[in-house]
């Protein structure tokens, strides 16, 4: 058997040797000469997988360590008899923890009251959930758009989703969380296109969020969901607030936005070790159950700990929001990745294939030295232990 991997996915090395050829190519140099023998292709979303990839290979499994996956042809891997998986959920508290870290280093950058944004999540899956739960932790009042789930699931409570329309009519802060769709009635290529933007920021009715920002949009899912060349008009016209995760044309992106955005990161915001742990499981477990290997329960043994897993709280934070913000900047400052970035916006993609080790908020307990009833039931929402 040969199994075809990508070089920079995390705990994969020494897996599958002992019953399996394994070759480590980087990501979006794996060519259809390297697969043509292989048996299963684990990678990231670097790698297109598309016909041009696997037409002729004996590739019977495409398993990606992501959660999006419009880097595979699903259709024409089905036609084919080519089993894709992706890792739906694997990161989701990764992004959360940083859309947690974005509002905090807002909140003193700008400066801004969190406690009178309003936070409009779109999209809301394994990620866009918990960084709903994390944003009304931190104060704000948050509205969901998710209209796949408004009519899959009619079970749901009513007033869970609100439309596009009336979302936009009502939120300051905008944090997107879809997958990259090009065709159908969910189609979320530049869903947030000139038209969209200015539907939003351009309303007599809009509400700013400061007077130094009014309004933010954080884009942490796919970089064309937002056409980048209108967000950059945004930014200018409205004094729109940037914070992008992704980008249009990665890993070559847009320098002069680059400079325009209030937070840049290298498309990193699901990138803790926890998460990447778990999307390499998965893709172990789905390409050992197609090949008949005896990995059904594996899973990573060596994710590294950071010191120290327990935070405690200096006494000038004798507030519930300070407490907050501590706790949350300690285990993860944003600025530190938007820092790296503009120094070396060329290096996007060394800045994610040698990226630090982050873990995620789960990873850390907390010990409250003075009992704050409303600090401890926040810490606890944002996923905190021992509170």
């Amino acid at each position: 058997m040969k199994i075809v991997c990508d070089d920079k996915i995390p705990f994969l090395r020494g897996v599958f040797e002992p019953w399996a050829e394994v070759v480590y190519l980087k990501g979006s140099a794996i060519s259809a000469r390297d697969v043509q023998d292989a048996d299963a292709l684990i990678v990231r979303t670097r790698t297109r997988c598309n016909a041009s990839l696997l037409q002729g290979s004996r590739v019977r499994i495409v398993a990606t360590a992501t959660i999006g996956y419009d880097h595979i042809d699903t259709d024409w891997c089905e036609r084919h008899g080519v089993r894709w998986v992706n890792a739906p959920g694997c990161n989701a508290s990764s992004v959360k923890h940083y859309l947690a870290s974005v509002l905090c280093t807002l909140s003193e950058k700008l400066p801004l009251d969190l406690h009178r944004a309003v936070v409009g999540v779109v999209g809301v899956g394994h990620v866009g959930r918990k960084v709903a739960a994390a944003a009304e932790a931190l104060g704000c009042r948050v509205l969901c758009n998710d209209p796949p789930r408004s009519r899959t699931e009619p079970d749901l409570p009513a007033d869970l989703f609100v439309p596009l329309d009336e979302l936009l009519s009502r939120c300051n802060i905008l944090t997107l969380h879809v997958p990259l769709s090009y065709t159908g009635p969910d189609a979320t290529h530049h869903l947030f296109d000139e038209e969209r933007l200015r539907q939003w920021l351009g309303r007599p009715s809009f509400k700013p969020l400061s007077d130094a920002c009014p309004a933010v949009l954080v884009n942490a899912s796919r970089g064309p969901v937002v056409d980048n060349e209108a967000l950059k008009r945004a930014v200018v016209r409205y004094r729109l607030g940037a914070v992008l995760d992704t980008w249009e044309n990665e890993p070559d992106i847009d320098r002069d936005l680059l400079r325009q955005c209030l937070i840049a990161t290298p498309h990193i915001a699901g990138y803790s070790a926890d998460g990447k742990a778990n999307g390499t499981r998965r893709c172990v477990q789905a390409v050992a159950a197609e090949l008949g290997l005896p990995l059904a329960g594996w899973k990573p043994a060596d994710i590294p700990r950071l010191q120290p897993g327990l935070l405690t709280i200096p006494a000038t934070c004798d507030t519930p929001d300070r407490i907050l913000k501590h706790c949350i900047l300690q285990t993860y400052a944003v600025a530190e990745d938007d820092m790296r970035l503009r120094a070396a916006p060329e290096a996007f993609e060394k800045l994610r294939g040698n990226y630090p080790i982050r873990r995620d908020i789960e990873s850390y307990s907390v010990s409250l030295s003075v009992k704050d009833a409303a600090a401890a039931c926040a810490l606890r929402q944002l996923g905190f232990r021992n509170v």
